[in-house]
């Protein structure tokens, strides 16, 4: 009995710790996105989690776009964002110092490293 309970609390704990870390996701990202020939786009992100749902938008020199259909799972994440009509799925992974985001863009597979901006 005393092993089930302290396997129940130990699966509880990590539960509430796993819950706590994906939650410092929310803030402001920054990083820069290398496309094709040596091109360089800047972004900030800002993500704001709430449970398992993912919302917030990412802005580039052109403008901002909102983060549509956001989830989150343990440290993993995916959410889209449209493009000029064209949806681009994105998965991410939350490192606590950084978040990596990979994305298939009309074939072309994009990978960008964001560091925290708001701290």
């Amino acid at each position: 009995m005393r092993r089930k309970a302290f396997t129940t609390a130990l699966l509880l704990g990590s539960f509430i710790v796993c819950l706590a870390a994906i939650a410092d996701l929310s803030g402001k990202w920054s990083g820069v996105l290398k496309i094709g020939d040596g091109n360089e786009l800047p972004l900030t992100y800002v993500f704001k989690v709430d449970g398992e749902k993912l919302t917030g938008a990412i802005t580039s020199p052109q403008g901002e776009l909102p983060i549509t259909d956001g989830k989150v799972t343990g440290a993993d994440f995916t959410f889209k964002i449209d493009v000029n009509g064209t949806t681009i799925a994105n998965t991410g992974k939350y490192y606590g110092d950084s978040t990596i985001i990979n994305s298939d863009f009309n074939g072309q597979k994009l990978h960008i490293k964001l560091l925290r901006a708001d701290k």
